[in-house]
Formats: structure tokens, C-alpha cells, sequence
């Protein structure tokens, strides 16, 4: 009944209860400036047919990746999803998957569930991994939280070139907790936090991104050396990268941390999403959120639980490690099936295709007439393309054009207005990205856009910074 709209009947009866006229009366405690005065004009209820055709009619004004070519990134990225992963994914027997309580009811989900915290270990080179977060800004915050609850320190370094939605987050999350959340500047010829530069004396932990923000590898080792005793390294990472890249926990990382989304898990809209976390043994009692175990049961067989519940909410309350007490089992799922499906060969030819492509977009764009790519060293998957006027207009007119490119970066970052990232994932062809070169030269130029004249502006309804 809590989701179902009151009838007359119900409100004339919470009335006569509470002793008042009417609905104006019950309101009237509420500042008549904060009060909604104003008809919302609900047009009367469409027969079925009718109701039909007027959402196919508003849904054909968002184009989506079916209708434009895909290179905006920032946090959201046009992978493949392969067959395979759709259909065990959709499955009818994980269509409601949810925090399985009853373990004898559930052993199924809680094995897959295991075998996804495998796999993430096996990614980062970690020792323990939980069964999901809600995303990837929500697994850092859970990561600096682990990280002042182990430490007893207040204090917290994070680069300016993590992604700033996980940035905010984290403000946000932290905002009553008394944490000094201190922000490191970037260099801005290369595009990364000189680490070796940053007082890191007194902090409960460092927080890197590789790739970070722009696409650009920082060291993550570099880090790790400058980090105090009893500190932590927390690296934020992008799992598509590990078949080409060294792991966190190879290169002294605590913690990592990553959104998932790129695993078997398409763009909609911006989610839902699904966060990775993977720490070290010794930090096993902090860790956030419900972790799948292996044991076996009274006769012997192998079973499947959820372990280590004492450290969670539902039995500390407020002395819980965390007030995560759920995971996007189905995303993970669609993650573990995506990851065992790519095999580490297949890990390595995604990152691989992914490299070479950005690097052929990245030689390509910067031959178009007063562009550039900055930030010159090694880089993954996404680029940062300096144009000769704002970024945010550009992009706009390369919609029109059939290409989502950005998200354009002066939004969060001072100097870099005329800037905008392209993300080149391996759906991205050659052909592609010609394209993309020549809507850019065309954009400049000014030339319309075919179709332009009255055309509607094309909705992005299915890329962007996440």
C-alpha cells in the first residue's frame, strides 16, 4: 500500500483523524513560498494504441549510440557487449537478484557472486574483493572511509585528475565526517600529479588515478614510494585496462577501486553501474559491503555464504564498516560472465585495439587545423583534444553531425575551456574516426550540417560523463 496512490475515501479518513477541514488546512504549516502554486496541466489518459505511438514518438527524438557514432567518454564508454553476456545475464532466474540472506535458498547467486570477487582479485592482484558497490565514485568513497577507519587519520590526498563526479562524491559523502579531503593540482603540460612532489605526512591515504581523467597513465608506484608508514595507496582504475597494464596490487597499490560498467553492462542513461573493490588480506574486517565465502556443509559438500556479516550494519548499526549493505548482483554477474568470456587473452586483445586506435585518432585529430592533443604521454582509451574555440559549443554541432564526442572540460577544470575528451574504445573503426576528423574540420569551417536547417538538437541519451 506505501506505493499505491490514496483514494478519496483514505484522505476523508486521515482528516477526520487528525481533526482538520481539508487538505489546506493539513498544508498549512508549510511557508506558502515553498508551496507548488501552479496548474501542471496533465492532459487527460491515451487509449493503449494511442499511448503506443506517443512514446515510440518521444523516444525517437533521443539519439542514442544506434544513431550516432560513439566517442564520449568520461566515465561512460561504448564497449561491446557480447551476445553471450546478454543472454546469461537475462536469465529469468537472476531477473531479481538481490542481497541473498537465505543461503540455502541461494546458492547459486552466491557462487556466482564468488567466482565475481575471484575474477576481480585476479584483475587487481589483490586478496579480497566484496561483491559489488553501487559504482565506481561510491567504491572510492568506501575506499577512503576503509582507509581513516584503519589509520586513525583525518587526512586525505587526492589528484585533481581523478574524475571529479568521483571527487564530488566523495566531498559530499565525507562532508560531516571532519575529513580533510586535500586536492593536488595537476601539471599542466603533462596532465599528471607529480607524486613525488606531494607532502603525503599525516595521511590516511593517497588517491591515484591510472588511467586517469584525460586518459593519461600516472605512477601509481611513484605514489606508493612517497606515501607514509601505515598509509594507504588507493588506486582508481579502469578494468578493460588490466590486460595491457600492470595491476594496482603490482604496483603497491592498498586498495582499487573501479567502475565496472565496461564489463558486460551497456550504456543506459547512466546507469545502474556497478562498483569494483579489491583490497589486501590484512584490511579483510574494514572492507565495505557483503562478501560471498566458501565453506562446506554438514555433509561435506561445497556451500556457499555470506561471511563476516559482523562487520555490517544490520548487526553493528552504527559501528558497522559501512552503511552499504547490498550489491548490483545482476551488473556483477553480466561482469563475471564478460571476464570469463574475454579469458586473459582476450582481456589483453580489447586493451591492445583499444591502445592502437586511440593512438591512430589521437595522430589523426591532430592534424586538423589548429587542434592539438595535449598532455603527450602514454595514454588509454581516451584523449584530450584542444580546439582552436570552446569545447562545449564544438561538441554540440558534432551531434548534429552524428558524433558524440566530450564531455568538454572547462565544466571542472580552470584553463581548459577549449578542451574536450574523445574516447576511443575498440567499437571505433578507422573509418570512424576519419569521420570524426572530418566533422570537426567541417565544424570549424562552419559548413552546415546536412539536414541542419530546422533540424531538432540531438539528445544524448545514451553517452557522457557518467
Amino acid at each position: 500500500m506505501d506505493f499505491l496512490p490514496h483514494t478519496t475515501e483514505d484522505i476523508e479518513e486521515m482528516l477526520s483523524v487528525l481533526g482538520k477541514s481539508g487538505l489546506e488546512e493539513l498544508f498549512e504549516p508549510v511557508p506558502e513560498k515553498l508551496r507548488l502554486r501552479r496548474d501542471l496541466a496533465v492532459p487527460e489518459a491515451l487509449d493503449e494504441v494511442s499511448l503506443r505511438a506517443h512514446v515510440v514518438e518521444l523516444a525517437g527524438r533521443s539519439q542514442g549510440t544506434e544513431r550516432l557514432v560513439c566517442f564520449a567518454g568520461g566515465g561512460a564508454y561504448d564497449h561491446h557487449v557480447p551476445a553471450a553476456v546478454s543472454a546469461l545475464a537475462s536469465r529469468a532466474e537472476f531477473a531479481t537478484s538481490y542481497t541473498p540472506y537465505q543461503a540455502e535458498l541461494s546458492q547459486g547467486v552466491l557462487q556466482a557472486l564468488f567466482e565475481f570477487q575471484t575474477l576481480v582479485c585476479e584483475l587487481f592482484a589483490m586478496e579480497i574483493a566484496n561483491t559489488s558497490l553501487y559504482d565506481g565514485a561510491n567504491a572510492l568513497v568506501e575506499a577512503v572511509n576503509l582507509a581513516v577507519r584503519a589509520t586513525g587519520r583525518e587526512r586525505v590526498v587526492v589528484g585533481s585528475t581523478v574524475h571529479p563526479h568521483y571527487r564530488d562524491v566523495l566531498s559530499t559523502y565525507t562532508s560531516g565526517l571532519g575529513l580533510d579531503i586535500e586536492s593536488v593540482a595537476f601539471d599542466p603540460t603533462r596532465g599528471v600529479v607529480d607524486w613525488g612532489a606531494v607532502d603525503a605526512a599525516g595521511a590516511a591515504a593517497l588517491v591515484v588515478a591510472s588511467p586517469n581523467f584525460f586518459g593519461v597513465l600516472e605512477d601509481v608506484s611513484e605514489a606508493a614510494k612517497t606515501h607514509p608508514r601505515e598509509g594507504l595507496v588507493i588506486a582508481v582504475t579502469d578494468p578493460t585496462s588490466m590486460g595491457v597494464l600492470a595491476a594496482p596490487g603490482d604496483k603497491g597499490a592498498d586498495v582499487a577501486v573501479a567502475e565496472g560498467h565496461a564489463l558486460g553492462n551497456a550504456l543506459a542513461y547512466g546507469g545502474p553501474y556497478v562498483g569494483l573493490f579489491a583490497t589486501s588480506e590484512r584490511l579483510l574486517r574494514q572492507v565495505p559491503g557483503r562478501i560471498s565465502g566458501e565453506t562446506t556443509d554438514r555433509d561435506g559438500r561445497r556451500a556457499f555464504v555470506l561471511t563476516l556479516q559482523a562487520r555490517e550494519q544490520h548487526i553493528r548499526r552504527a559501528r558497522a564498516t559501512s552503511n552499504v549493505c547490498t550489491n548490483q548482483t545482476l551488473m556483477a554477474l553480466a561482469a563475471a560472465v564478460h571476464l570469463c568470456w574475454l579469458g586473459p587473452a582476450g582481456l589483453a586483445r580489447l586493451g591492445e585495439i583499444c591502445v592502437r586506435r586511440t593512438a591512430y585518432a589521437a595522430q589523426r585529430l591532430a592534424e586538423i587545423p589548429g587542434c592539438r592533443v595535449k598532455f603527450p604521454g602514454p595514454r588509454f582509451k581516451e584523449l584530450v583534444l584542444q580546439l582552436p574555440s570552446a569545447a562545449d559549443e564544438i561538441a554540440r554541432g558534432l551531434a548534429r553531425r552524428g558524433y558524440l564526442v566530450g564531455p568538454a572540460l572547462g565544466r571542472w577544470y580552470e584553463g581548459l575551456g577549449d578542451c574536450l575528451l574523445v574516447a576511443v574504445t575498440e567499437r571505433r573503426t578507422r573509418a570512424d574516426i576519419e569521420g570524426l576528423a572530418e566533422a570537426i574540420e567541417k565544424e570549424l569551417a562552419q559548413e552546415p550540417a546536412a539536414g541542419s536547417a530546422g533540424a531538432q538538437e540531438p539528445v544524448a541519451g545514451s553517452a557522457g560523463a557518467q
